[in-house]
Order: C-alpha cells, then sequence, then structure tokens
C-alpha cells in the first residue's frame, strides 16, 4: 500500500478491490479549520472555490492522495474505496464541513455533474422509516438492487461519490457493490444480441428529468473491455426479447456469489467508478426511529482512460 502523511490506506477486509482509506483527525482538524474560512453558501454559489478547497485538502496530505483517488479509480482491478474519519466525531464534523469534504474530494478526480433532483451540484436526502417517494432510493425496507447511476441523463457518469452523512437506529442496509469482472455471467449476457440493442430510459417525477435516453445496457471502454448502463426501475422495453432480458439480467445480478457487502459508518465515502462497478443496499430491519441522511455527487474525469 501507498504510504502517505495523515492517511491510513489498507485493502478493505470485504474485498481486495476495495481500498479503505482512513484520514488521521489531526490531519482532519487541520483540514476542517482551513474549510471553515468558506461557509457552504458561498461552495454553492461560487464553483471556483470549490476547486479551491479540493486543492487545500491535498495540499495537507503533501499533494498525494490527487494521485491515488485517481489511480484507484482507474484501475480496472480496483474502482473504488471508501474514504472517513479514523474516529467519527459528528458534533465537530458537522454535515456543512462533510459537504465540503465531499467537494474536495471529488473536484481532485472530476466535475460533478447537474443534480436535477436537487437543482445543485449534490443531493442530499434522508431515509426513514415511511416514505412515499416513486424511488427505491428512499425505501428502506425494500433491497435497492445492483445497478449504475446516470442511466437516464444525458450527461456522462464516469464514477459515483455517496456519503452517509448521519444514521440512527439502523440495523442491516449494508452497502453491495459488485465488480463486472467478478460477474460469473458476464461473457454470456454481453455476447446476448439483446445487450446491444438501444433501451429507452426514463425516470420517476421526483428525478425532475423531462426527457427519455436510448442507449444499449452494455458497451466497451477504449480498450475493448465490457462497461454496463443499468438500473432496473428506468428502462422501457419495447419487446418481449427485451423484457425478458433484462429479467434475467437482474436475477443473475442479484445473484452472483461475488458480492461485496459492508456497513458503512457514519462520515464516510463509497466512490466508485461507475462503468464497471454495480452498487446497491441490503434492507435495513423495521425500526420506527430509523433515520438516516445521505449525499451524493456524480460526474465526469478530468481525463479517462475509458
Amino acid at each position: 500500500m501507498n504510504s502517505v502523511t495523515g492517511l491510513h490506506i489498507s485493502h478493505h477486509p470485504a474485498s481486495e478491490r476495495l481500498l479503505d482509506i482512513k484520514i488521521k483527525n489531526d490531519y482532519l482538524d487541520k483540514v476542517k479549520d482551513l474549510f471553515d474560512q468558506n461557509e457552504l453558501l458561498d461552495i454553492e454559489y461560487k464553483p471556483f472555490l470549490r476547486f479551491h478547497i479540493s486543492d487545500i485538502f491535498n495540499k495537507v496530505f503533501d499533494g498525494k492522495i490527487k494521485d491515488i483517488i485517481n489511480k484507484t479509480l482507474q484501475d480496472r482491478d480496483q474502482g473504488a474505496f471508501i474514504v472517513g474519519p479514523e474516529h467519527m466525531d459528528s458534533n465537530k464534523y458537522d454535515t456543512d464541513f462533510l459537504v465540503k469534504l465531499s467537494t474536495a474530494l471529488t473536484h481532485l478526480v472530476g466535475t460533478p455533474n447537474f443534480d436535477a433532483m436537487a437543482g445543485k451540484f449534490y443531493a442530499r436526502f434522508e431515509v426513514k422509516h415511511t416514505d412515499n417517494s416513486d424511488s427505491y432510493l428512499r425505501k428502506a425496507y425494500k433491497k435497492l438492487d445492483l445497478h449504475t447511476d446516470g442511466t437516464y441523463v444525458k450527461e456522462k457518469t464516469d464514477w459515483l461519490l455517496m456519503m452517509k452523512m448521519k444514521e440512527e437506529n439502523a440495523n442491516g442496509g449494508e452497502s453491495v457493490l459488485l465488480h463486472l469482472d467478478d460477474w460469473e455471467d458476464l461473457d454470456t449476457f454481453t455476447k446476448d444480441p439483446v445487450a446491444k440493442e438501444n433501451f429507452i430510459w426514463g425516470s420517476p417525477k421526483s428525478k425532475n428529468i423531462d426527457y427519455k435516453i436510448e442507449h444499449p445496457v452494455f458497451s466497451k471502454d477504449k480498450e475493448g473491455r465490457p462497461i454496463i448502463s443499468y438500473i432496473d426501475q428506468f428502462p422501457e422495453p419495447t419487446s418481449l426479447e427485451q423484457g425478458l432480458f433484462l429479467n434475467k439480467l437482474s436475477n443473475s445480478l442479484e445473484n452472483s456469489i461475488n458480492h461485496i457487502a459492508f456497513k458503512l459508518p457514519p462520515g464516510y465515502s463509497i466512490f466508485s467508478n461507475n462503468h464497471f462497478l454495480l452498487h446497491g443496499r441490503r434492507a435495513f430491519q423495521s425500526s420506527p426511529n430509523m433515520s438516516r441522511e445521505l449525499l451524493r455527487q456524480r460526474g465526469v474525469f478530468y481525463s479517462s482512460k475509458l
């Protein structure tokens, strides 16, 4: 593992593919002191400040964290890491700071897409005991099946950062990843002629997207390796063959024995390559007082091998 002052970097216990990056608290405190010089509202209104705090963050770690996370995200053998405080203190590291921290991380690798659901470059949303939304995203007691992000928007989506900002009275709900190269049926599905057909992709009203797009489930990167753009709720099959293909695909992905599953602590983020890593979440156990708040940023690399 790379040795970087201020960081503990190791393989995650759940998988050799997943890096676990813990930020030492004395270094994170330095970051917070520097970030506190800019209010969150200013960072939202002035895009250049997002690059400023990203540069500050990188310099605290001797300019080395940028290279580590870029290499990890674009390395086909890895493609994901989790990152957060060595010891989480929610009173000290409040939600405003966590938004800034996520922004510093993303702007080391690229620029976030505009998130129409939230109307800004990031989205925050709650998951509670009760829910009347039109998406699986907020339904705590339903499993969130494996998928990639950005399937229904015109913008390219290279990467995804999901941060757990708060969590109370929550049992279950483990994060799940599946690396495309670990999926047992990859070859079978990518060779299916239906996989190369254009599918229509829409979205629920809560996403605030008023158009639909078309693209296949599978395509290839610059080196000819398969990549995927898929979510179970949003495709609109136009033939029996497409409908049956999607049903088989969903069953195969969910039944893979090579899932990477782990509990993500509050204050931590999953940062993953959106082209060859699918993500999901197991269902929570019922709890009337269950509450959690998540943050999402997704976007494009400054430069990409894909």
